[in-house]
C-alpha cells in the first residue's frame, strides 16, 4: 500500500510540477521533458553531422570518401580560419540580441533547417567520380557552412542548460537527465549501423558511402522534428533587471571575458589535453582492418560500450552533491589514466579476436569515468557565465564564444600532432606501398597485424599523457557550487535594487530579494558546524528527526557562507572603498560628459604598479587597471568619432522601436496562425516591417554601444551613484514586504484556482467522453 501511496504522490507531483517549478526550482516538469527529448533529435543531427566535420580522426571523411591524414589536416586548418569570422558574428548575433524568445531558442529552430539541408547535400555527393582535389574543395565548402550553421545550432542547444535556470544544482539534475535522453538515439543508431552496413553492402565494414546515403536523411529528419520541442516548451531565465539593455561593444566584451579566470583553466584543460581521445578509433579499426567480430558482434560491442554512458548519468545528482564538481573532476581524470594504460597490454599481448573484447572492457570503464565529466561541462559553463555576470554586470555568453577562437588556434596546433603520430608509428604511403597496397589510401596499413598494433600502442601512450595533462588545470578552479549560489544571490539583489529605479519592481522580485537579504542577516556572523551524521539506532521517527535535522544544518552552513556575499553588496558604499568609489564617482559627475577626461586618476602603469598581496589589494588593482583601460579607450574613441564632444543620448528612439518590435512579433505570429485560411495575407508586409526594425534597431544599437564606450568613466560613474541612491531606498522597499507578499501569494492563489478548474473541465470532459463510448458499446 505504501508503494502505491509513493506512485501516487510522484503522479502528483508531476501535474502539480508540469507548467510551474518546484518551489526553489527554475525549470517545470513540462520544460524539462521538451529538453530531454527534443534533445534526441538534436542528437540525432549531431550524430550524423558530427561524421561530416573536418578532424584529423575523422573516419567518414579519411576512411570513407578517402582523404588521407595529411590533405585531410590541411583542409581542416582551412575551414578553422575560414570559422573565425563566422564565430565573431554568432557571439555578436547572440549578445546583442533583444528578443522575447531569448538569446538561445530562436537558433534551435533557424539554424537547424540550413543544417540539415547541408547534411543532406554532403551525403548525395558523387565522392567516387572525384579526384582527390575536388574531394578536397567539396568537403572544405560543406564544411565552412557547418562552421555557421550547425555550430551555431548545436551552441545554442548545448548553452540554452546555462539560462534556463541559474541554480547550478538544478542544472546539474537537468545536465544528468537530459544526457541519459540525448545518448539514447545516437548508441541506437550506432547499436543497427553494422548490421544496416553488412544488408547493404554484404560486407563487414562501415567504410561504404552506400551506407550513410540509406541512414543519415531520415535521421537528419527526425532530428530537426524532434528539436522542435526544445524551442517550443522552454523559456530563459536570465537573472537581470527586466529594463537592463547590453551596452558593450564586441571589443569591450571580450577585455572582459579575457579576464575570467574560470573560462580559462577549463579551457586550458581542454587545449593541453587534446590527445586523450586518441585511442577511439581503435575499436572501430579491429571490426573493419582486424576482422575481429562478425557485424552482429560489432553491433553488440556497440551497445555495451554506449551503455557505459548511461550508469554515471544516474548517479551524477548524487556524486555533485556529495563531491562536488571540481572534485569530481580531479578524480575521474585521474582514475581515466590508470584505465587507458590498462589497454596496452591488451594490444601488445592478445589476438585480435580477444582483443576486442578486452578492450571493450577497458572501454567501457574509461566511459563510465569520463561521462560524469561530460555531463558536468553544461553546469560548468553555466557557472562561468555566472561568475562573468557577477563580476562585470553584463550576461555576455555569446563573447565566450568568441574568445575560444584562441582555443581554435590552439587546436589547429595541436590537431598536426596526431597525424604526425600516426605517420611515425607507419599509417604513411611509403609504410602502405611496402605492404604491396597501392599507397591511394594510407589506412590500408591498419590491414597489418604487426603495424596495427604498433599504432594502436602509440595512440594507447599518447591518450594517457593527454589525460594526464587535461587533469592539471583543474587543481586551480576554485567556484564552488556554495560560492555560484552566493553570486547568484547577489544577482538577484542588483536586479531588485535596478528594478526599483526603473519602476519595473515586481511583487514576486521584491519578496525574494528581501527574503534573501533577511537570511543573509541572520546567519551572518555565525560560525558553521560540522553535520551530525543521524544513527542507525532509535525509532524511525527519531531517525527521521536525526535526518531533517542533518539536512538543516547543512543548509544553515550553505547560509553561513553566503551571507558575507549578501552583507558585502549591500554595504558596499558604507566601506573606505565604497566612499572612495562615490567621491571619484562624484567628481567625475561634476566634470561633465565632455570634462571627465580632466579628473585625476592614476595611469595604467601606477595602477598595474599597485600591490596585490591580499584579496582586498588584488581588487583595488583589479579596479584600478579596468578604470584607466576605460579612459584610454574613452579618450581615443573621443577624438575618433566625437570631435566636437558628446551630448547626452536620447534612448527614446530605441524604446519605441523596442515595443514595435514586440507588437510586430506579436501579430506575426498571430497572422502565421491564421494563415492557412487567409492565403498568408499580410504576411509578406509583416516580415517586411520586421526587416526594417531589425535594421534601424541595430543602427540605433550600434551607435548606442559606441556613445557607451566614449562616455565609460562618465556613465559608470552615473551608474554607481544611481545605484547607491537606489541601495539608499532599502527600508522604503522592505516596508511593502508584507503588501508584496500578500499580492503575491493572492496572485498565486489565484493563478492555481485557475489551473485547478482547468484540470477538473479537461477530467470532466475526459469522463463524459469514456460514459458516451461504454454506452455506444452497450448499444
Amino acid at each position: 500500500m505504501r508503494i502505491k501511496e509513493q506512485i501516487s504522490e510522484k503522479i502528483g507531483n508531476f501535474r502539480i510540477y508540469w507548467k510551474r517549478p518546484p518551489l526553489g526550482r527554475y525549470m517545470t516538469y513540462r520544460e524539462i521533458a521538451s529538453l530531454s527529448f527534443g534533445g534526441m533529435g538534436v542528437k540525432l543531427i549531431v550524430y550524423c553531422v558530427q561524421n561530416m566535420i573536418l578532424s584529423v580522426g575523422n573516419t567518414l571523411i579519411g576512411n570513407t570518401i578517402g582523404i588521407a591524414p595529411k590533405p585531410l589536416y590541411a583542409i581542416y586548418f582551412i575551414s578553422v580560419i575560414a570559422g573565425f569570422p563566422l564565430t565573431a558574428l554568432r557571439a555578436q548575433m547572440i549578445d546583442s540580441a533583444r528578443n522575447k524568445k531569448g538569446k538561445y531558442r530562436p537558433y534551435i529552430i533557424s539554424m537547424c533547417l540550413p543544417t540539415v539541408l547541408l547534411g543532406f547535400a554532403f551525403t548525395y555527393m558523387p565522392y567516387d567520380r572525384m579526384s582527390l582535389f575536388v574531394k578536397c574543395a567539396v568537403v572544405l565548402i560543406f564544411n565552412i557552412g557547418f562552421q555557421f550553421f550547425y555550430v551555431f545550432f548545436t551552441d545554442a542547444y548545448e548553452s540554452l542548460t546555462n539560462v534556463l535556470s541559474p541554480n547550478t544544482i538544478e542544472r546539474s539534475d537537468v545536465a544528468s537527465i537530459k544526457a541519459v535522453t540525448d545518448n539514447f538515439t545516437p548508441s541506437i543508431a550506432g547499436i543497427f549501423l553494422p548490421m544496416v552496413a553488412r544488408a547493404i553492402t554484404g560486407e563487414d565494414t562501415l567504410y561504404d558511402m552506400r551506407i550513410y546515403r540509406f541512414i543519415f536523411p531520415p535521421m537528419l529528419l527526425a532530428g530537426a522534428f524532434l528539436s522542435v520541442l526544445v524551442y517550443a516548451n522552454t523559456q530563459e531565465k536570465i537573472v537581470q533587471a527586466k529594463t537592463h539593455i547590453v551596452q558593450m561593444k564586441f571589443v569591450d566584451s571580450l577585455r572582459a571575458v579575457a579576464k575570467n579566470k574560470y573560462f580559462w583553466i577549463i579551457s586550458c584543460a581542454s587545449w593541453i589535453g587534446f590527445l586523450e581521445d586518441a585511442f577511439k578509433n581503435i575499436l572501430q579499426w579491429l571490426y573493419n582492418y582486424q576482422g575481429a567480430a562478425s557485424a552482429a558482434q560489432y553491433s553488440l560491442i556497440t551497445a555495451i560500450s554506449g551503455n557505459a554512458h548511461f550508469w554515471p548519468m544516474l548517479f551524477a545528482p548524487f556524486f555533485i552533491r556529495a563531491f562536488g564538481k571540481r572534485n569530481i573532476l580531479i578524480v575521474t581524470n585521474l582514475m581515466n589514466i590508470g584505465f587507458i594504460l590498462m589497454m596496452y597490454p591488451v594490444i601488445a599481448y592478445s589476438s585480435p579476436t580477444q582483443m576486442i573484447w578486452l578492450l571493450l572492457v577497458c572501454f567501457f570503464i574509461n566511459s563510465m569515468v569520463t561521462a560524469l565529466g561530460h555531463i558536468l561541462n553544461p553546469s560548468l559553463n553555466g557557472d562561468i557565465r555566472d561568475y562573468q555576470q557577477y563580476v562585470t554586470g553584463e550576461r555576455i555568453d555569446g563573447t565566450f564564444v568568441a574568445v575560444g577562437l584562441v582555443g581554435s588556434v590552439v587546436t589547429l596546433l595541436t590537431s598536426s600532432v596526431l597525424p604526425a603520430i600516426n605517420d611515425w608509428a607507419g599509417m604513411n604511403q611509403k609504410v602502405a606501398i611496402e605492404l604491396g597496397y597501392d599507397g591511394s589510401n594510407v589506412y590500408d596499413v591498419l590491414y597489418n597485424t604487426e603495424y596495427f598494433n604498433k599504432i594502436c600502442g602509440v595512440l594507447i601512450v599518447a591518450s594517457a599523457v593527454g589525460a594526464f595533462l587535461n587533469v592539471i588545470p583543474f587543481f586551480f578552479y576554485d567556484l564552488t557550487e556554495v560560492k555560484q549560489k552566493a553570486m547568484v544571490t547577489v544577482l538577484k539583489i542588483r536586479a531588485l535594487f535596478e528594478d526599483y529605479g526603473s519602476n519595473a519592481l515586481t511583487d514576486e522580485s521584491l519578496v525574494e530579494a528581501i527574503d534573501l537579504i533577511n537570511t543573509a542577516q541572520k546567519f551572518n556572523g555565525k560560525t558553521k558546524q560540522k553535520p551530525q551524521k543521524p544513527g542507525r539506532g532509535g525509532s524511525k521517527l527519531e531517525r527521521r528527526a536525526a535526518k531533517a535535522q542533518y539536512r538543516q544544518q547543512q543548509e544553515n552552513n550553505i547560509q553561513i557562507e553566503i551571507a558575507p556575499f549578501v552583507l558585502e553588496e549591500i554595504n558596499r558604499f558604507d566601506t573606505p572603498q565604497g566612499k572612495a568609489e562615490i567621491a571619484y564617482a562624484q567628481q567625475i559627475l561634476a566634470a561633465g560628459l565632455n570634462g571627465f577626461l580632466n579628473v585625476a586618476a592614476p595611469s595604467l602603469q601606477e595602477a598595474r604598479a599597485l600591490p596585490k598581496g591580499t584579496p582586498t589589494e588584488k581588487s583595488l588593482r583589479r579596479d584600478a587597471i579596468g578604470k584607466a583601460q576605460k579612459r584610454i579607450t574613452a579618450e581615443k574613441t573621443l577624438k575618433k568619432h566625437y570631435p566636437n564632444g558628446l551630448e547626452p543620448l536620447d534612448t527614446t528612439e530605441l524604446e519605441k522601436l523596442f515595443l514595435a518590435q514586440d507588437e510586430n512579433e506579436i501579430a506575426l505570429r498571430e497572422a502565421l496562425k491564421t494563415a492557412v485560411k487567409n492565403s498568408g495575407g499580410g504576411l509578406p508586409s509583416l516580415r517586411a516591417q520586421k526587416k526594417e526594425l531589425a535594421q534601424a534597431i541595430k543602427k540605433l544599437m550600434d551607435a548606442n554601444a559606441l556613445y557607451h564606450r566614449a562616455a565609460a568613466p562618465y556613465l559608470d560613474a552615473q551608474k554607481l551613484l544611481t545605484q547607491r541612491d537606489n541601495y539608499a531606498h532599502y527600508e522604503d522597499i522592505a516596508a511593502n514586504y508584507e503588501q508584496s507578499k500578500q499580492r503575491a501569494e493572492t496572485e498565486r492563489a489565484e493563478r492555481d484556482a485557475k489551473e485547478a478548474a482547468e484540470r477538473a473541465e479537461k477530467e470532466a470532459y475526459a469522463r463524459k467522453l469514456r460514459e458516451e463510448r461504454a454506452a455506444a458499446k452497450k448499444k
